[in-house]
């Protein structure tokens, strides 16, 4: 049974990745995703979510918040990689959207995401300004929105998604620099990694909780 619901999310997501990809195509700024990278994506992100519920490790109440958050997370680190760009269009509507998606948890919650989303906005608005190479206007957007759903699991969460974005773009430039996939003084795109760890701590946090 849980192999089945979790199959069942995996083919709403490919849907919902499929959606994702013509989205970008039309999106002002956006990006033309070759299929099936937005489908697989976002498939195997809500399969393992759904796996994760049926099994009982994760709460309903998180459900919406990870598929979404895992939708979100697809579909900006394609078109950051392939444009090296984050639109405002899909920056823009990604923070009220996760807030809305946080109601149901509660008043408490939904405070600390608020706060998370300005810790972090104002962290990342400060390294853009000082070194604007290191982090782009979308990082800073895309900052808002991954504070408000970290903080939303926890406080200690927020550091390890900014740590883990961290740690992952570094890897990335090492990887690539050794590969010589990646020229000496070429930028990485921070958003996708900022993308994977949010996702990972959200989700490792959602399972933290048990089920509920």
């Amino acid at each position: 049974m849980d192999l089945l619901t979790s199959a069942a999310f995996a083919a709403c997501g490919a849907s919902a990745g499929a959606a994702a990809r013509l989205l970008l195509a039309r999106m002002r700024r956006g990006a033309r995703v070759p299929p099936p990278w937005c489908e697989a994506g976002v498939a195997l992100l809500w399969g393992l979510t759904g796996l994760s519920w049926a099994a009982g490790g994760l709460p309903a109440r998180w459900l919406p918040v990870l598929l979404g958050l895992g939708w979100l997370a697809v579909a900006g680190a394609a078109v950051d990689v392939l444009a090296h760009r984050l639109p405002d269009a899909l920056t823009g509507p990604a923070l009220p959207a996760v807030l809305l998606l946080l109601v149901p948890l509660g008043t408490a919650v939904l405070l600390r995401a608020v706060a998370g989303a300005a810790v972090l906005l104002v962290a990342h608005a400060a390294v853009h300004v000082l070194a604007p190479g290191a982090l782009g206007a979308g990082d800073v957007k895309l900052a808002a929105t991954l504070g408000a759903v970290l903080a939303a699991a926890s406080w200690p969460a927020v550091l390890l998604g900014v740590l883990g974005a961290a740690m992952l773009t570094g890897l990335v430039a090492v990887v690539g620099l050794g590969c010589g996939r990646i020229g000496r003084g070429a930028t990485v795109p921070h958003g996708p990694a900022m993308l994977a760890a949010g996702w990972l701590v959200v989700a490792g946090s959602g399972l933290a909780l048990g089920p509920g």
